[in-house]
């Protein structure tokens, strides 16, 4: 690319940033710069180096106009970054959010066995089963999800994967006995939104509701994956789940009341290390806990 091009490339970008900032994108200036790469075949971080085809300025214009109308980037460019990966995305399956990238740091920290079980609950386009599988090549890999549409997602993002996908309801009480008390970690970015919460045209108009809604108080789908927990994990298994800005104190509380979903079997002591964690914004984002010992339960 020559320095005059380089220059009438910026002088478009900046043109299209006012554009999307004028449409309310709060990110207009990284938008642009991604709708550019999409439209020249390039990467975001080669757009400078890379020669331009010839009907770059049309599709280009066509991408922002797109954008301009709140149509998420990623549905534009059918991709969405996650930690070490990319997955493919459109209409009908939730779009992976950088902070969720939080909670797979997380599992990376974590001290696991060579050969550890991990479950992935919600997995949606199946980014952060994908992310674990390949941070962690040893470890067995269980996504679980029972929209049709995400699955079509996850089963093209988790093809030769190794990652095991699972039709299902994570709100099934009964859900794969077999899995009782082996489970190393459980991690889960669940429908957690409550009911009637205000949200941006990206998020109201293009990611389904079954994804973002957990009832009143966005707690249902988060008490069952705690119950759920409970009887999956080994004794010192963990699990982490993502959550609103607002119930981080209602998440912890599920851990700590633990089998209070089965009175009868009833268990005040079923989690320990019940951890509130942030993300790199600052905002509550996900609980931990351990499952406790079972010398310890009473």
């Amino acid at each position: 690319m020559t320095q005059a091009t380089a220059s009438s490339l910026r002088q478009v970008i900046g043109e299209a940033t006012a554009v999307l900032a004028a449409a309310g994108v709060t990110s207009a200036r990284v938008d642009a710069e991604l709708l550019a790469a999409h439209a020249a075949g390039t990467e975001r971080g080669r757009l400078m180096f890379t020669d331009l085809p010839a009907d770059f300025h049309p599709r280009f214009r066509d991408l922002v106009a797109s954008r301009a109308k709140r149509i998420p980037v990623q549905h534009l460019t059918g991709t969405a970054a996650f930690g070490p990966v990319q997955v493919s995305v459109g209409p009908g399956v939730f779009i992976p959010r950088p902070e969720t990238e939080a909670l797979f740091e997380w599992v990376e920290r974590q001290d696991l066995p060579d050969e550890p079980l991990i479950v992935d609950l919600c997995t949606g386009s199946g980014a952060l089963a994908l992310a674990i599988a390949t941070a962690r090549p040893q470890a067995r890999v269980l996504a679980v999800e029972n929209s049709a549409e995400a699955l079509d997602y996850a089963r093209r993002n988790l093809a030769d994967t190794g990652v095991e996908l699972l039709d299902a309801d994570v709100t099934d009480a009964g859900l794969r006995r077999d899995l009782d008390g082996v489970v190393d970690v459980v991690v889960a970015n669940p429908p957690y939104l409550p009911d009637g919460a205000g949200l941006d045209p990206e998020v109201a108009e293009h990611d389904p509701a079954q994804a973002l809604f957990g009832g009143p108080d966005g707690m249902v789908v988060i008490d069952a994956i705690v119950a759920l927990a409970r009887r999956w994990l080994r004794p010192g298994g963990r699990c982490a789940v993502e959550h609103d800005d607002t119930t981080s104190a209602l998440t912890a509380a599920a851990f700590r009341r633990s089998g209070a979903f089965d009175a009868a079997a009833f268990d005040a002591a079923a989690f320990d290390e019940v951890t509130a964690h942030t993300d790199l914004t600052g905002r509550p984002r996900f609980v931990t806990a351990r499952r406790q010992p079972a010398t310890t339960e009473g």
